[in-house]
């Protein structure tokens, strides 16, 4: 079984229990088999791609949050209250056992407020904040306005912060450990090209880059798949599109690429991770 790391589950933990009902209540570790699902869960389809992405991360870090289940009936099983795509994850990963908070009670509103409280007042590392922030969206519906909101922070600081959930294992490993940082992290998520991105997170790990460059590494790396060959000649780009390019990246939390020709005509080119994550963008559109 993959080793849970301590720090991502041990801190804060007591904000999803209050003071008077821990004597039924409380964290443990269930078996994944034991673990049934919520007959209430709404969401229908879970994108495959992003199941292995998350699976890919609890192989490497461990669980940054916990399910939360019901007690046990006699059977020794739990009813998942919330964190199925969690479950799903730990399930592909191989786990056997799952970290878990307990409790008698399923009022939704109860378990986000104590969730938030938990973000507000928690030392948490940049992927332990982006876990929380991404449950407070999967399992209690809220959007990217609503968590900035409630946690005090901007919008694009919550958007940004999620987006690291998305970068494969192996970096995500590295900014766990404190070898890479949350920015040299979040410049990664400016490419695709996922040997590329590994290679540069190495680097930058071991050489001690600074954020700026691995965005510049990135960015060349980008603007030479772009050009593909097809001229020799790197025409400069205009001020006014590298900066819509970075407008428009912030307020989608997608990396964006304007393809701009010298007739004034061009392209839009928006990445993006998943199918979960097109829908985000389309919603974000005003889909």
């Amino acid at each position: 079984m993959a080793a849970a790391r301590k720090s991502g589950l041990g801190r804060g933990l007591d904000a999803l229990l209050s003071t008077t009902d821990r004597q039924t209540e409380g964290f443990a570790v269930v078996a994944v088999d034991a673990v049934l699902p919520n007959p209430r869960q709404p969401r229908e389809y879970f994108d495959e791609a992003a199941l292995e992405t998350l699976a890919a991360s609890i192989r490497e870090v461990g669980m940054l949050q916990p399910i939360v289940v019901g007690p046990a009936d006699d059977d020794g099983r739990h009813v998942l209250i919330a964190g199925e795509r969690r479950l799903r994850a730990a399930r592909a990963a191989g786990l056997d056992e799952i970290p878990a908070v307990i409790r008698e009670s399923d009022d939704i509103g109860r378990l986000a407020d104590a969730l938030v409280e938990n973000v507000q007042r928690e030392d948490l590392g940049p992927l332990e904040e982006a876990a929380a922030y991404r449950s407070l969206m999967e399992d209690f519906a809220m959007s990217h306005d609503q968590v900035a909101e409630r946690v005090g922070k901007s919008r694009s600081t919550i958007t940004n912060t999620v987006r690291l959930l998305n970068l494969p294992g192996a970096i995500q490993g590295l900014l766990a450990q404190g070898s890479l940082s949350a920015g040299a992290a979040r410049a990664l998520l400016g490419t695709t090209d996922t040997a590329f991105a590994l290679r540069i997170a190495n680097r930058a790990a071991e050489e001690g880059w600074s954020v700026r460059r691995v965005e510049e590494a990135v960015r060349d790396h980008e603007a030479a798949d772009d050009d593909d060959g097809a001229s020799p000649v790197k025409r400069e780009r205009p001020a006014e599109i590298i900066a819509l390019e970075e407008r428009l990246t912030e307020r989608l939390g997608s990396p964006v690429k304007i393809q701009y020709g010298s007739r004034g005509g061009g392209r839009l080119v928006i990445r993006f991770g998943s199918v979960d994550d097109l829908e985000r963008i389309y919603r974000e559109l005003g889909g």
